[in-house]
């Protein structure tokens, strides 16, 4: 969301319900933090922080951060532009600049993200029943929960139950991750695409990881992006 008033809105719930606050670079690193004040006067954000943590310089440094909370069932998250870390006395703090679009997801339905058309992004295992044959299966969308895979018509089946063990995800240049995979979900597609639509749960990931989330954020972002200047 854009809208300058709902952004507010949801700002000052995060600070009245005291929720906590995660920040997150694209090099992996993270930080919890706690919203101290949102100025709507001066569109500047406050959060709290704690001077010699390793964490949150390296966060600094990475000059990309990406902020999530949770207020009930929904997930907000944007990126933090403009912060400084502002040092005195006893104390010490995150100031930011307020953030231009918020991102509203319902946590019991994991937003996707489909990948560019500029980008192959793909899944690799080997196949489940044929061990002796390795596939490169094309990603349709990505969760943070799950992905979808396309399965061509000249591939044997793979069934829903099924758990993939080990399989590598090249999501980009800079994004890739080894994951296990649990077939949920074998749908047909439209003929004229000769082939199947696995739905698969990511299992036994690590959520101190970002890369994932770091991925959605940036591919969502360029996605808005071409949207605005094909308008």
């Amino acid at each position: 969301m854009t809208s300058e008033v709902e952004v507010q809105a949801y700002l000052q719930q995060l600070l009245d319900a005291r929720a906590l606050v995660t920040l997150s670079g694209p090099n992996g690193d993270s930080y919890t933090t706690l919203m101290w004040s949102a100025d709507n006067d001066r569109h500047t954000l406050c959060f709290s922080a704690e001077d010699g943590d390793a964490r949150l310089d390296a966060l600094l440094e990475s000059g990309e951060i990406v902020a999530v909370a949770y207020l009930d069932s929904i997930k907000l998250q944007f990126d933090l532009e403009g912060v400084v870390h502002v040092k005195g006395g006893h104390h010490s703090a995150l100031n930011a600049r307020y953030p231009r679009v918020l991102f509203r997801f319902q946590r019991r339905s994991a937003f996707r993200v489909q990948p560019l058309a500029a980008k192959s992004p793909v899944a690799r295992f080997r196949h489940p029943a044929m061990p002796d044959m390795q596939l490169a299966l094309r990603i349709l969308d990505v969760s943070l929960s799950g992905i979808a895979l396309f399965l061509p018509d000249n591939v044997p089946m793979i069934a829903a139950g099924v758990k993939i063990g080990q399989c590598h995800l090249d999501l980009d240049d800079d994004t890739s991750m080894e994951v296990s995979l649990q077939i949920h979900h074998v749908t047909a597609i439209h003929p004229e695409s000769k082939g199947t639509r696995l739905g698969c749960e990511l299992v036994g990931m690590d959520w101190s990881d970002r890369r994932l989330q770091h991925y959605i954020n940036q591919t969502q972002k360029r996605r808005l992006a071409l949207l605005a200047d094909q308008r």
